[in-house]
């Protein structure tokens, strides 16, 4: 981020960063049911399970910080600058759910990175 950037908004940046990978998490345990659980019953299992409704909390709150920080950034550079979110999600996604990162996708992270920070600083 540029040199006018205020704690406030690296704040407001950060915590969308962290709610909404929260969210995305949240979900994806929500969906992980039994191998004998489709269809009406995957959703009733779904809507039990805490995960589904923290994951729909993360995303009431993920709202009213993404408005708060686009409210102080230019929209096209929160945009790029919210695009961290994919990198995050899929770090968590290999430590929690031990999904695989292909070379494909750690250099489509790498890539993604080196445009938020060139974006950050160019602001």
């Amino acid at each position: 981020m540029n040199a006018a950037v205020t704690p406030l908004v690296l704040s407001l940046w950060t915590m969308n960063v962290l709610v909404d990978s929260g969210g995305q998490l949240a979900f994806k345990a929500a969906a992980r049911c039994p191998d004998d659980c489709d269809g009406l019953a995957r959703w009733i299992w779904m809507a039990r399970r805490p995960w589904l409704w923290i994951g729909l909390g993360c995303y009431v709150a993920e709202f009213v910080l993404w408005l708060a920080f686009i409210s102080l950034v230019p929209l096209s550079q929160g945009v790029l600058l919210g695009s961290i979110n994919i990198v995050a999600v899929m770090l968590a996604g290999r430590y929690f759910f031990a999904e695989k990162l292909s070379p494909l996708r750690v250099a489509g992270m790498l890539l993604i990175s080196i445009g938020v920070a060139v974006v950050g600083l160019q602001g």
